[in-house]
């Protein structure tokens, strides 16, 4: 490595490490991500093909006009949450942005209960996460041993869970090991996923070139095979595969403590996944309607489980569809591996705040692997918990998948919300920022879209007219998270959390931050601390 080179990683180090003690942090966690794996960890998460391919069943019922224009619109829309938390992330990159941010923007009134709030909706939400990816992971090796066996092996929920429950332990096994392996892992992962949505974009229309479906079909054919809703509502319930596929982008968020150059790392991570799952999954859902078979009742009624195990099947035969579907699941854990990895570092966060039950506990970085262990497994145990309800039926799962969806759709809008309506005289941008008009403008339609995202998950996605095993609990899931954050806030809570700490003591000259004492712990006091110590960091970034 030659002098100027390392000269100048030393500068981004520091400069990284000033905007963390401007934030009120001193360093925990060595910086082994560089902005192209930032962006890994988010892309792996959203596992474009894998998420899909355990999605298409929300997709198929609207037929290809709902598969290919739902994908791209939602994509779109997603996009905008996506600017304006890179906005943020770029401002005030730290392990615990949602709820920090909630904090610093909010009123004063209702600072500590909507960060409180915002951390504990992100923590279950990643958690969820874990859970979710983890059982689609579970549900793609079944379909593997179905497909093998002709279809003669039918998994019990048991069966299904125990393999759920290997996958989590294998995760935290793994998640333990130090933040450098991690780190090049991203990298493969990337290659990888781009990879096996080459091959299928190839294999695809090769195999059916047959029967492949007219340009007007795929564009313009509109299905409806739920029960009693109109194909406008069939329309939107698409967006529920983009809104589970591409998630937790957050992740390059809670990255930021071990990124390096963070204020551009993470809102490099957030765009560009966001965008090249737009891209590439619009791509994909192109490729799928081409091949589509104009009855779809077959797919949504397989014995293999997965909608796109029965579609590879017909098109291209029984060695196919094994081979791909065990890249899918392998590609599968390894988003499993990269959510338990950003969902550690939020409860590490959070931790560190003193928010969570035993956070002195799970506050403690192993310094060996640069890793919160103890929030690694933490993690994984809960999301062996909160599965266990997956056995009760089908209705329950898909209840507990909206978890993640609806926990984070909540903890992005919040301080979103509050820093377009409260905050922009205290926003003090970072790097990446849209302009005056266009934050705003792009914030605004973010906190719209989001409120829609979390009613339209509380909607049967295949009945006007549910039953007990149709009807949709996520109303109750949200509701119980919800509000048993806040009724946990305002009976106990309240009397311990403060809102973020700093772990350092700041030195105050003529009413600027000319350094820091480590190894304080108290709460921050005074936020213009941070005001005059971020302007003047953002001064020395720029000259």
């Amino acid at each position: 490595m030659g002098e100027l080179e390392l000269e100048a990683q030393q500068s981004v180090h520091q400069h990284d490490e000033a905007v963390l003690a401007d934030i009120g942090y001193k360093p925990e966690l060595a910086r082994n991500f560089s902005m192209l794996q930032v962006f890994g960890i988010a892309f792996s998460i959203m596992g474009l093909l894998p998420s899909i391919a355990t999605t298409l069943s929300y997709t198929l019922p609207a037929g290809p006009y709902g598969m290919v224009w739902g994908w791209f619109v939602a994509s779109g829309c997603i996009m905008t949450v996506g600017l304006a938390m890179a906005e943020l992330g770029s401002a005030l990159p730290t392990s615990g942005g949602l709820y920090w941010w909630t904090y610093h923007f909010a009123p004063e009134g209702a600072k500590r209960p909507l960060s409180f709030l915002v951390g504990y909706s992100n923590t279950l939400g990643l958690t969820g996460g874990i859970m979710s990816i983890d059982y689609g992971f579970a549900q793609i090796f079944v379909s593997v041993i179905i497909i093998a066996t002709d279809g003669k092996w039918n998994p019990s929920p048991y069966t299904v869970y125990g393999i759920f429950a290997a996958c989590v332990i294998s995760h935290a096994l793994v998640g333990s090991l130090g933040t450098s392996h991690m780190a090049k892992a991203q990298t493969v992962c990337i290659y990888t996923n781009i990879a096996i949505i080459v091959v299928m974009i190839i294999a695809l229309p090769i195999g059916g070139r047959h029967h492949l479906n007219s340009g007007e079909y795929m564009f313009g054919h509109i299905d409806n095979l739920t029960d009693g809703w109109p194909s406008g509502w069939v329309f939107f319930l698409t967006w529920l595969s983009p809104i589970w596929t591409i998630g937790s982008f957050d992740s390059c968020v809670h990255m930021s403590e071990e990124a390096s150059n963070a204020s551009r790392a993470v809102p490099f991570g957030i765009i560009s996944s966001i965008g090249m799952c737009w891209v590439l999954g619009f791509v994909i859902n192109i490729v799928f309607v081409a091949v589509l078979p104009h009855d779809i009742s077959p797919l949504l009624e397989t014995v293999y489980q997965q909608p796109m195990a029965q579609l590879v099947y017909d098109v291209l035969g029984k060695n196919w569809a094994i081979g791909i579907m065990v890249v899918l699941f392998v590609l599968q854990w390894t988003m499993g591996l990269s959510i338990v990895t950003a969902a550690s570092r939020q409860s590490w966060a959070f931790s560190r705040d003193g928010a969570l039950p035993f956070s002195n506990f799970f506050k403690v970085i192993n310094e060996k692997f640069s890793n919160p262990v103890r929030c690694v497994w933490g993690n994984s145990i809960l999301a062996l918990a909160i599965g266990c309800l997956c056995m009760i039926d089908a209705a329950a799962a898909a209840a507990l998948f909206s978890l993640s969806a609806g926990g984070n759709a909540l903890a992005w809008g919040v301080p979103i919300f509050l820093k377009l309506v409260w905050g922009r005289k205290k926003f003090v941008p970072g790097p990446f920022y849209m302009g005056d008009f266009l934050s705003v403008a792009v914030a605004a339609f973010a906190c719209f879209y989001l409120t829609f995202t979390i009613a339209l998950l509380q909607f049967p996605q295949t009945t006007s007219h549910p039953t007990k095993e149709t009807m949709n609990y996520t109303c109750i899931i949200l509701a119980a998270v919800w509000g048993g954050c806040l009724s946990y806030y305002y009976l106990f809570a309240h009397k311990w959390y403060q809102g973020p700490k700093t772990t350092l003591e700041p030195v105050v000259v003529d009413g600027q931050v000319v350094g820091y004492n480590e190894e304080a712990d108290h709460h921050k006091k005074i936020e213009a601390d941070y005001d005059h110590g971020h302007q003047a960091s953002s001064q020395t970034s720029s000259e």
